[in-house]
């Protein structure tokens, strides 16, 4: 018996884990069967099924390649430019909050509350804000970009945190011997050290912005979701395949680009 099979013998029996596991798994999965109810389903229920089918796959040309400000183009940038601007917006007022939430450069007393208040932030989905926003504001893009702050600050401070606090400490900690205020060491120890890093999570935000932005248009925060849901309530499925292909277009340029961009960044 070899060495790699005595060390093979000495190491814990985990079938009895991974069983116990699988059993638990498969029970909730049975369970969690139980609450489908196929027979709600309609009568007409595979008739409307295949109208949506129809009717995104013969989806409105004109409609997409309509120039107006009703057409499909000017409500994607709509979309884009809400997602953009709130994305800026949370962005700039994510970097004190992260700051502040950072034990290594705050006291901890400090870093805990202003934690908390961050976690109270992505506790409440965007879709609620949008509709906090849409009776203060009123229906309308500036809804959306308020929700799309709001939203983002959450997030962004949570990955500033988690860069700031894998910084160089050796860098820090040379500043503050030398007797640097805490304005001083963010300004030429941290900032450098976290531009790029900053920039990639800023560019993710707005990927993940650009897919909310169109959620929160079905509740009337501006964008191309009011008319896709309204295209829904309607029954016009070939409005609907047009919509979808033009965010599907939208979103795969937009993640492409992003994605070179943000590896750019973190590689140099």
């Amino acid at each position: 018996m070899n060495a790699i099979e005595k060390q093979l013998q000495l190491q814990p029996n985990r079938r009895m884990s991974y069983f116990l596991t699988l059993l638990i798994l498969g029970l909730l999965f049975i369970w969690s069967l139980w609450t489908l109810h196929v027979d709600s389903i309609s009568n007409n229920g595979t008739k409307i099924a295949k109208n949506i089918v129809e009717g995104l796959l013969q989806p409105d040309w004109t409609l997409l390649f309509n120039a107006t400000t009703g057409g499909i183009p000017y409500l994607l940038i709509e979309t884009m430019a809400i997602a953009f601007l709130g994305t800026i917006v949370g962005a700039f007022l994510a970097i004190p909050l992260a700051f502040l939430s950072a034990s290594n450069i705050v006291p901890k007393p400090i870093a805990f509350v202003v934690r908390l208040l961050l976690i109270v932030i992505r506790t409440i989905p965007a879709i609620v804000y949008g509709l906090m926003f849409i009776r203060v504001t009123g229906q309308g893009p500036f809804a959306g970009v308020l929700t799309m702050s709001l939203t983002s600050i959450g997030m962004l401070s949570k990955l500033y945190v988690d860069v700031i606090e894998d910084l160089d400490k050796s860098i820090l900690e040379s500043m503050e011997a030398l007797g640097c205020t805490l304005m001083e060491k963010i300004r030429y120890g941290i900032w450098p050290q976290l531009t790029a890093l900053f920039l990639s999570i800023v560019i993710y935000r707005f990927d993940m912005n650009l897919r909310d932005a169109t959620v929160l248009g079905l509740v009337g925060a501006g964008g191309i979701g009011a008319p896709l849901i309204f295209a829904m309530n309607a029954y016009k499925w070939s409005e609907v395949g047009a919509i979808l292909i033009g965010l599907i277009f939208l979103i795969l340029i937009v993640e492409y680009v992003s994605n070179r961009v943000r590896t750019k960044l973190v590689k140099g």
